[in-house]
């Protein structure tokens, strides 16, 4: 009389087909995969140059904006264009504001044609000037007499 088996000896006996092991296998690299994408933070090599490419744009904006506002601050009629500045109530017409101005330049070596000739330097143009505008939204008005400097060029705010 055979006894009934207990679940661990039947796991134990058991000899898996090789139909089995490898539905098995395929079943794990799928669930690994789709976790992996999912949840798990995992992303293709274009998604990933897309992503770094992208950090640098945010980073080259930023670093842009902090110098537009210290060649704003810099220029001699500087109270007078942050109080217009400030005035404007509009983000958008504060940054249109600050790109028509030309403190909001990307690369300040490349002429005004060349600038505008892509769309990616426009629209970078249009970014920058908006986080430098912002930014100078935030400022208080130099005291008068005051010297300013930019590229180690002393001038006075009026």
């Amino acid at each position: 009389m055979q006894q009934k088996s207990t679940l661990s000896h039947r796991i134990k006996d058991y000899q898996a087909s090789k139909t089995v092991l490898f539905w098995a296998c395929a079943g794990s690299v799928i669930l690994a995969t789709v976790i992996g994408f999912s949840w798990g933070g995992w992303v293709t090599g274009g998604s990933a140059r897309d992503m770094a490419a992208e950090a640098a744009a945010q980073a080259r904006q930023e670093l842009a904006a902090v110098v537009c506002a210290d060649r704003f601050m810099a220029a001699s009629d500087a109270r007078v264009q942050l109080t217009a500045l400030q005035e404007i109530e509009s983000s958008y017409a504060q940054t249109k504001f600050v790109q028509d101005g030309g403190w909001a330049t990307i690369m300040p070596a490349s002429s005004t044609a060349d600038r505008r000739a892509t769309a990616a330097a426009s629209s970078d143009e249009r970014k920058t000037a908006g986080l430098c505008a912002a930014e100078l939204a935030k400022r208080e008005a130099p005291p008068p007499g005051t010297a300013a400097s930019i590229d180690g060029a002393a001038t006075t705010a009026q």
